[in-house]
């Protein structure tokens, strides 16, 4: 094993935040969806890579700003959400349901994505990409960054909105005990369609980001399951700013891991860091 000098082992730990933060970005509306709803949404990983290629459609066929395809998709996504929602209550699913029925939506956006996009590899060229800044004798891309920013924002947003807001509290409060947010004249069913649809909203932030800085394939979505159920487990479903910061915790961790060792052991690291959190909070993970 060779130890890395400071600068590769400073670049690892700099690569590791950026792709944390999108680990974080990844899990935010799983971990909202799940915390507040009690459902395990495997179609928001789906979701994300719609949104991936729905982006790099846009900018190479439509000719439009990468991060300007966002305000054309968010709506498309809410109302994807708000639809999902409607299923769930329609016919009362229970959250192991939820990921049954999840997962077969995943199936058919992935068919749908490869009917349209083939299963090709596809990378969006745009003026994003060839951008990087030097600090010192470190290199941060502009994609990366951005992807960072994102994340940030809507972490801190959905936090803030949690906290602070009486909608943000009412959610709070249908989730831990339904009955009596009744009973004060919480609106649980609008709500739940408010939280799934901002969820899917995420979801299309987040595959803006996987486009600009990701080789995307429909068979990737598969890829990126355990590395964010970990993240919203170590972070704790229902909070916000909870994946964001255990994405970077496991983003450092498989960078610096990498950098020391190989990447395969990567995975490794991030599922040995949930198997002892499991360990030494079993009621709390």
């Amino acid at each position: 094993m060779n130890l890395p000098g400071p600068t590769l082992l400073g670049q690892a730990v700099l690569s590791g935040i950026f792709i944390g933060a999108l680990y974080g970005l990844l899990g935010l509306g799983l971990s909202l969806t799940w915390g507040l709803l009690g459902q395990i949404n495997l179609a928001h990983f789906a979701l994300a890579f719609l949104g991936a290629y729905l982006t790099y459609h846009l900018a190479t066929v439509g000719g439009l700003d990468p991060l300007v395809t966002f305000v054309l998709i968010a709506p498309g996504f809410f109302a994807l959400g708000v639809a999902m929602q409607w299923l769930f209550a329609r016919f009362r699913v229970s959250p192991l349901n939820s990921l049954l029925v999840t997962f077969g939506f995943t199936v058919i956006i992935e068919t749908v994505i490869q009917a349209i996009w083939t299963a090709d590899f596809r990378r969006l060229d745009s003026g994003y990409g060839d951008v990087k800044f030097r600090v010192g004798t470190l290199f941060v891309p502009l994609p990366e960054l951005l992807t960072f920013c994102i994340a940030i924002a809507l972490s801190l947003g959905a936090w803030a909105l949690l906290r602070y807001t009486d909608i943000g509290r009412s959610m709070r409060a249908a989730a831990e005990d339904p009955p009596i947010a009744a009973a004060f004249g919480v609106d649980e069913r609008r709500l739940a369609y408010l939280v799934s649809g901002g969820a899917a909203a995420v979801a299309g932030a987040a595959g803006l980001c996987l486009a600009l800085s990701q080789t995307l394939a429909p068979s990737q979505i598969y890829a990126w399951i355990g590395v964010i159920f970990a993240v919203v487990m170590m972070g704790g479903p229902g909070r916000a700013l909870g994946p964001l910061a255990a994405g970077i915790v496991i983003g450092v961790s498989e960078a610096v891991t990498m950098a020391v060792t190989a990447p395969s052991w990567a995975p490794v690291v991030s599922f040995s860091l949930l198997i002892l959190l499991l360990i030494a909070r079993p009621g709390k993970a």
